[in-house]
């Protein structure tokens, strides 16, 4: 499998007449067979804000099965990640995961379309003695030994003090579950080296450090806090970490979270150019819109 890029997403109607074309504006149905001619795998954030019905999961299945080595890997309900476990309900979390599982994770791959799980932690869920066993907890009730699952620590108590490594005993926790720790690339925690599994799950967000914990600006042209372009001098240093985490690694997934107007359709083009991934050519034409307070 090896490298595998991807975005956050795929159905964003700013992406009409920049990355999709006009034609298919009132097409929504056509846009993931078209997002596919450039990219392999992707990233369902949809998931963390309800989990899928029945029907949701068989389309994505029926439309999966029509493309030709593709993947999606799929974000965990936010009633695990954000409510339950950050209100300490363990048993409740472990009920929602597994259901999560069964009715969308386990059909996915029976239909050889299933990518990764993952598990953005709530930034309000803190590294402590309790939370550790209900992450473990969690983990356990899951099948982690036929799916590939990775988590986003997202509270800096979960990363080691002066260094960009997460806690051992954490890390410990996905080592033992071949769990992997996602590496990120943006305002929140930074954990760039490490590695817990024989897989690995690269995300960048952007790094619009003054509105990512904040209101966006009245005055700001910015959509929302992940309108936001990497230069190619970012995005140069983790050519070589990526490239180490492919030797160790069966597949690595790398995402663009910084959806807004395209832009990480431009930049994992661009990402994937730098690490000499085949790909369809495709231009992709950012237009900001400015007020005319930014002149």
């Amino acid at each position: 499998m090896a490298i595998l890029v991807g975005c956050s997403g795929w159905s964003y109607d700013d992406w009409v007449g920049r990355f999709y074309p006009l034609a298919l504006a009132k097409k929504k149905g056509e846009w993931l067979a078209y997002y596919a001619k450039y990219f392999r795998t992707v990233e369902i954030n949809s998931t963390f804000y309800r989990p899928p019905g029945e029907l949701q999961v068989s389309s994505w299945i029926k439309k999966g099965n029509d493309l030709p080595d593709f993947e999606y890997s799929l974000k965990m309900p936010q009633l695990v990640t954000h409510k339950s476990m950050v209100q300490g309900e363990g048993d409740r979390a472990i009920h929602w995961a597994k259901a999560f599982e069964k009715t969308c994770v386990q059909p996915l791959g029976e239909a050889g379309l299933m990518g990764c799980v993952l598990l953005q932690l709530s930034p309000y869920f803190q590294n402590t003695g309790a939370t550790q066993q209900i992450l473990a907890a969690v983990l356990d009730a899951l099948s982690f030994r036929d799916y590939d699952y990775a988590v986003e620590f997202r509270h800096r108590s979960w990363q080691e003090k002066g260094t960009d490594d997460i806690d051992p005993n954490a890390m410990q926790i996905l080592k033992d579950r071949n769990v992997a720790n996602v590496l990120v690339d943006g305002p929140s925690l930074h954990a760039h080296h490490a590695s817990s599994a024989d897989h690995s799950y690269i995300r960048f967000h952007g790094r619009n450090y003054d509105i990512w914990y904040r209101k966006e600006k009245e005055d700001d042209f910015r959509l929302n806090r992940y309108d936001y372009l990497y230069s190619k001098e970012q995005l140069d240093p983790w050519v070589p970490r990526i490239k180490e985490a492919e030797l160790k690694a069966r597949a690595v997934r790398v995402y663009f979270n910084n959806h807004a107007r395209s832009k990480s359709v431009r930049n994992a083009f661009q990402l994937m150019d730098l690490l000499m991934l085949p790909h369809e050519q495709r231009e992709i034409k950012l237009q900001n819109q400015f007020t005319l307070g930014s002149f």
